[in-house]
């Protein structure tokens, strides 16, 4: 519900996925917005993305699902395959009555340049938004009354009543306010990117043509494809450990180790490796959680509050899910200050587990040996409406109910 006192101007800092959902839930809690971005123009890099049904209510709250649905897919199953013999350990139904009766919103696929799209169509129609690119955030000064943002480029700068900082993994906000060094390296990296579905052949085009949700674990690698677009777009994602990781160097998680980890994976594995992007490498980063979300004025979000690694598929859910919390916080809490306090209490310590536990899951799916048999020996006993392992994770806790 928005705010019914005297509207506050909020800056936010990033204009990714969870900026700009923090920006709109802003605007539709009754305040104005400026989001600043550095880049010369909005745009999202990557390939696709999942949105757990967690996800798909907070778009649904912030008014832009069915906009995410006109392009995104909604995949039958979340199947996890034995990436050395490839023979399925367990599948998800996810189109059933007992996924329906259990989280009544979408589980979705979708390319991430189209999830960026409609929250940046849904900020740049809303009167209360105010949008700039190519302003970098080099500090940030607050007292009692604001904060007043300097820039890098030969712009002015913004003083705002409060700050909320979405600049990402290497935050710069989070670097001066935190203090807690560099993000933690895990020694994977990812090969990303979605290529037409047409051109997926053999064993892999009957897999596309599933629509399902593929993670093929292996020892110490997995490869996760689904399509995206409306099917139109296979995305492929291809992970692994490397042995030649060093902090002070960057020749490290090649295309040479790529091939050699994925050596010993089964035939449908190997099809599909040659049609993984090899445009970029993406080095996997995280923290670990911390409890200063908030200071003062300036409140952190999404992966500049809590980065996680992406095991459970939930660093973008994440930051639309805080971007509701935010809105609804600075719909009922006239000052900012306890609109952030109260925005941070509700969401500190379920993106923390999150955080730890996608670690967690991470482990789990690249054991191998004896690790990888029992694995798939428990996991084969489970059925697919077998959901409570994880309806932790796809159901947010409930928004705090206002006092009379």
């Amino acid at each position: 519900m928005p705010v019914t006192t005297s509207p506050l101007h909020i800056a936010v800092v990033g204009g990714g996925i969870g900026g700009l959902a923090a920006a709109l839930a802003t605007a539709r809690a009754g305040h104005r917005v400026t989001l600043v971005e550095r880049a010369a123009r909005f745009a999202e890099i990557g390939a696709g993305l999942q949105l757990a049904p967690n996800a798909s209510l907070a778009l649904d709250e912030l008014g832009v699902l069915s906009a995410v649905r006109h392009t995104a897919v909604a995949p039958p199953r979340l199947v996890m395959m034995d990436a050395l013999t490839g023979e399925e350990i367990t599948a998800l139904d996810l189109r059933g009555a007992a996924y329906t009766d259990r989280f009544a919103h979408p589980y979705l696929v979708t390319h991430r340049t189209d999830l960026h799209a409609a929250l940046l169509a849904a900020c740049r129609v809303h009167p209360a938004v105010t949008l700039h690119t190519g302003h970098t955030v080099t500090e940030a000064d607050q007292d009692g009354s604001g904060v007043h943002l300097h820039f890098a480029e030969a712009h002015a700068g913004l003083t705002a009543d409060a700050v909320v900082a979405a600049d990402g993994l290497h935050s710069r906000l989070r670097r001066a306010l935190v203090g807690d060094g560099e993000p933690v390296c895990s020694r994977y990296v990812a090969f990303r990117g979605a290529l037409p579905t047409a051109r997926m052949t053999g064993r892999m085009s009957q897999h596309a043509a599933s629509e399902a949700v593929m993670v093929w674990a292996g020892p110490r690698m997995h490869l996760v494809q689904y399509p995206v677009r409306r099917g139109e777009l296979y995305n492929q994602v291809a992970v692994f450990e490397s042995d030649r990781y060093t902090p002070d160097s960057d020749d490290w998680g090649t295309e040479a180790e790529l091939e050699e980890r994925f050596g010993g994976s089964c035939d449908a594995v190997r099809d599909a490796l040659p049609l993984v992007s090899r445009d970029r490498r993406w080095p996997l980063f995280d923290r670990a959680p911390v409890d200063s979300w908030v200071h003062g004025r300036i409140a952190l979000l999404g992966d500049a509050a809590h980065p996680m690694l992406q095991y459970l598929a939930q660093g973008a859910c994440q930051a639309i899910e805080d971007a509701v919390a935010l809105g609804e916080a600075l719909g009922r809490c006239a000052d900012p200050a306890d609109a952030f306090t109260a925005y941070a209490d509700r969401r500190r310590a379920r993106a923390a587990r999150i955080q730890t536990n996608a670690r967690r899951f991470g482990e789990i799916c690249h054991l191998e040996g004896v690790g990888a048999t029992l694995r798939n020996m428990l996991l084969a006993s489970r059925g697919p409406e077998a959901f409570d392992d994880i309806s932790w994770v796809w159901t947010p806790a409930p928004a705090p109910v206002p006092a009379s």
